[in-house]
């Protein structure tokens, strides 16, 4: 079994989330199953097929989290240093729009742009592996070729 990087803000999340699902989302579809079920005719009652699609849902999603908690390896950031690797926050310029963006480099599970948390596997945290304060990259994205000077690195 491979093992999944994570931080343990993520390894956290995840413990919440399934926690969520098991004591509160998984009663709660039963109880909607069970009240469906008093309304009689189950082949055409909506609400009872709704109940169970949901209970499906919860159900493989539990699954899912329970082998990602399983094959978890959580790294600590803080106790990291040196060039840039899994954990780092990194502030970066796009050199062409002058532009001034930071990333944290997390795990793929963790992982959403919109609040600066950068899969590893993206190509632009592949691009950054290694690199230190001071240097260029350059990086192919989907939408071309962006370059990116690396303005700080830091850990924690």
């Amino acid at each position: 079994m491979q093992k999944i990087p994570m931080t343990a803000r993520g390894f956290a999340a995840l413990e919440a989330e399934l926690k969520q699902l098991k004591e509160v989302d998984r009663q709660n579809v039963i109880k909607a199953i069970a009240e469906a079920r008093e309304h009689g005719d189950l082949s055409e009652n909506a609400e009872y097929h709704s109940a169970r699609e949901k209970q499906s849902f919860i159900e493989g999603r539990i699954k899912e989290l329970e082998s990602i908690i399983s094959r978890a390896d959580v790294i600590d950031p803080s106790k990291l240093s040196g060039a840039i690797k899994f954990g780092a926050t990194v502030r970066l310029l796009d050199e062409d729009t002058e532009e001034e963006r930071t990333y944290q480099i997390v795990g793929e599970v963790e992982a959403d742009i919109s609040k600066g948390l950068l899969n590893i596997q993206s190509p632009l945290a592949r691009a950054l592996i290694g690199k230190e304060e001071g240097d260029s990259v350059e990086v192919m994205t989907p939408g071309g070729g962006k370059a990116y000077e690396v303005l700080e690195v830091r850990y924690g």
